[in-house]
């Protein structure tokens, strides 16, 4: 039933993938996707800053509802990240402290919530990722409907299960199944070039001549 179903995830980027992007910076992956993909400025880390690196399970639920969230939780196996689309609602939290408890116990990755969560202090004191857009007090209801392992939007950024979701303090950042090689390979690259760039710059000898360079290009007088 379409509104109201739990499907399979048919392919998932594996472990070693996923631990080869925890060593990079969301940035530098985000620049090699010509930045054209963000889940949202207002996904924030909640927790102590932790990078995050997972497959996606993905929960469509009713804002305020977190019936099929639970589902997931048990659906979801160790290394996944449970990436939910509660459609952006802040005003019924969609998890708190215990449901974070449970996850971090399973051995997930981490949890992506387009709404809110509450028990915040708690969550920020731990190093179990979880990114939201928001904190409220107010509790969820659990009467469903929902959907487990279907395509998502977060704010413009689609969402498929066993994409890869990553997460810093910058925000989350999914990479969709069949680039992950290619965007790794540039995004090492760009992370290497930066490195020799602050060494530079420590040095004293970086040259922002290329400014200029750029500015005559656009036609700016100088």
């Amino acid at each position: 039933m379409i509104g109201f179903q739990i499907l399979q995830r048919r392919r998932a980027v594996d472990t070693a993938t996923a631990e080869r992007f925890k060593q990079l910076p969301v940035a530098n992956v985000s620049d090699n996707m010509a930045r054209m993909y963000s889940g949202g400025a207002h996904l924030r880390p909640m927790h102590n800053g932790k990078p995050m690196s997972g497959p996606a399970i993905t929960v469509r639920c009713r804002p305020g509802d977190n019936l099929l969230v639970h589902k997931a939780l048990e659906v979801a196996s160790a290394g996944d990240v449970i990436v939910v689309d509660a459609g952006g609602d802040l005003t019924n939290a969609i998890i708190g402290e215990i449901m974070v408890a449970y996850a971090k116990k399973r051995g997930l990755a981490g949890i992506v919530i387009n709404g809110a969560i509450r028990d915040s202090e708690e969550i920020g004191r731990g190093d179990f990722p979880v990114f939201a857009a928001g904190v409220t007090h107010r509790g969820p209801y659990k009467d469903g409907p929902g959907e487990i392992n279907v395509t998502v939007s977060l704010n413009g950024m689609t969402i498929e299960p066993g994409d890869l979701i990553i997460g810093d303090s910058d925000g989350i950042l999914c990479v969709p199944f069949d680039m992950t090689t290619e965007v790794y390979q540039h995004t090492v690259k760009k992370h290497a070039d930066e490195g020799k760039t602050l060494a530079e710059i420590d040095a004293d000898r970086y040259d922002p001549s290329w400014v200029d360079a750029r500015l005559r290009s656009l036609g700016c007088p100088l």
